[in-house]
């Protein structure tokens, strides 16, 4: 299993390993953020906080995980995402 710095599985992706090699191999510059950019969540819990997901910070979920929001989520499913990341990552620290 492929897991995220915010605790998304990657390995059930059809992108994965093809068009996207995942977050930590390409160090936040995965295919969805505009080119030369890096994922917000990589560059913060990596970079900026020297971790090695979300799960170490007292913070997470936080702002940022809100502004990532995947649109075809209802609120309820969101909160569910959002909460089933949060216990994958806590279990992998």
């Amino acid at each position: 299993m492929s897991v995220s710095v915010c605790g998304t599985d990657c390995s059930t992706c059809y992108c994965f390993g093809g068009m996207c090699k995942g977050c930590n191999e390409c160090s936040g510059k995965v295919f969805h953020v505009p080119e030369g950019g890096t994922c917000a969540i990589y560059e913060c819990s990596v970079h900026n906080k020297g971790m090695k997901n979300c799960g170490e910070c007292s913070e997470a979920p936080c702002e940022i995980w809100m502004k990532t929001r995947d649109p075809k989520f209802s609120d309820e499913e969101f909160d569910e995402n959002v909460r089933s990341r949060m216990q994958t990552l806590r279990e992998r620290t």
